[in-house]
């Protein structure tokens, strides 16, 4: 099989879908790899390097879309590159279509078949390839939290650690799971006082049991959040529904109740956003002020920290990019029902339940193509 690799073209996004030792790997089980020119730059890879690991250089996006068989990236292709797509063309990589309606028609349109990575599972029911850009996202959104937080960029001008004598900043994470953990880990490494809320009382004693009193937990309610809001400095959405709309957690009409300055960092933006005012930023221009409250709202967080998020992403499609290769989708997907949970659009029909709700349209169950 003919394996591409594109430039990522999204603003600010530096990170590359085929890591020179995912290269290696698929050029060892005698697939071909096409990479453009320069893909690999902002992660610190050049194209000497994946030269050496077996792949083969082309110059444009336009030459790797004609000549490949299955197209590996890392963000939801543009509107530029989906024009590119054609019938039968497998297309691996991040989607998040339930709020991107011209996306999910544009892909349905195409005749391809797109595998979304954030639907893909495990046998435990984990999202492996969500996962390790969770972490990263997750770990994060502390740092770019406190910045925000800072006076010159909008907000109450607090430092999350606090000093001898001056309490640390408040800090509320909404969602338990891999986001809201990697965020409550370092925002209490950071010195902050933090509370994570959560609906499953089994992860909630996970939390407690693993990381004692480092921070706090609560039962997520509406009127814990109501209690909550007032006293937060900073409100992490860390909450997920795979492949479904993100819930609205926090209303505009709350803000009259919190502290001016007080910050948003809403990482459920790739699903639409958990804050009823959350609209998607970019690296270049990553925050918004609403009503005194300051939101931060980039949609590839990870892609700040190429690098790390492109070696720690890799090492988990890697696995499933060969399974790809090795057997064809059908083969691939028919013999592991985790990856045919990632079958979001095939042949001009839509395959995934929840993005079908979310968008009004109707789905076809993915079985039947296999």
């Amino acid at each position: 099989m003919k394996i591409g690799c594109l430039t990522e073209i999204k603003p600010q996004e530096f990170r590359v879908g085929v890591t020179p030792n995912a290269a290696q790997e698929a050029t060892g089980h005698g697939h071909e790899v096409i990479v453009q020119a320069g893909a690999g730059v902002g992660a610190g890879f050049d194209d000497a390097v994946y030269e050496a690991a077996g792949a083969r250089i082309v110059e444009t996006a336009e030459q790797v879309f004609a000549q490949a068989d299955m197209i590996v990236k890392v963000k939801e292709p543009q509107a530029a590159e989906r024009k590119m797509l054609r019938d039968g063309q497998i297309l691996f990589t991040y989607l998040h279509l339930a709020p991107d309606p011209a996306q999910t028609r544009d892909l349905i349109e195409s005749g391809c078949t797109a595998i979304a990575y954030e639907t893909v599972t495990d046998r435990s029911g984990g999202l492996p390839l969500l996962a390790p850009m969770s972490e990263v996202a997750g770990r994060l959104a502390p740092q770019v939290g406190a910045w925000t937080l800072q006076k010159s960029n909008g907000g109450r001008g607090m430092l999350m650690g606090g000093v001898p004598g001056v309490g640390p900043a408040r800090v509320m994470v909404i969602g338990g799971g891999v986001v809201g953990t990697h965020a409550a880990r370092i925002a209490a490494g950071m010195g902050a006082d933090v509370t994570v809320l959560d609906r499953s009382l089994q992860r909630l004693r996970y939390l407690d049991d693993v990381f004692g009193g480092l921070f706090k937990t609560g039962y997520s309610s509406a009127g814990l959040v109501d209690e909550l809001l007032p006293l937060s400095d900073m409100v992490i959405g860390a909450v997920l529904i795979p492949g479904a709309a993100a819930p609205k957690l926090v209303r505009r009409d709350q803000f009259a109740v919190m502290k001016p300055g007080a910050v948003l960092v809403d990482v459920a933006i790739d699903q639409g956003g958990c804050f009823e005012t959350s609209k998607a930023t970019t690296h270049q221009d990553p925050i918004y002020e609403v009503d005194g409250i300051m939101h931060y709202c980039v949609a590839n967080m990870p892609g700040a920290v190429a690098r790390t998020s492109t070696l720690a992403l890799g090492n988990a499609t890697m696995p499933f990019m060969l399974a790809l290769a090795d057997k064809g989708w059908k083969r691939a997907c028919a013999e592991d029902p985790n990856l045919l949970k990632g079958l979001n659009v095939h042949a001009g029909h839509l395959t995934y339940a929840a993005v079908g709700a979310a968008l009004g349209i109707e789905t076809v169950h993915p079985e039947e193509f296999l």
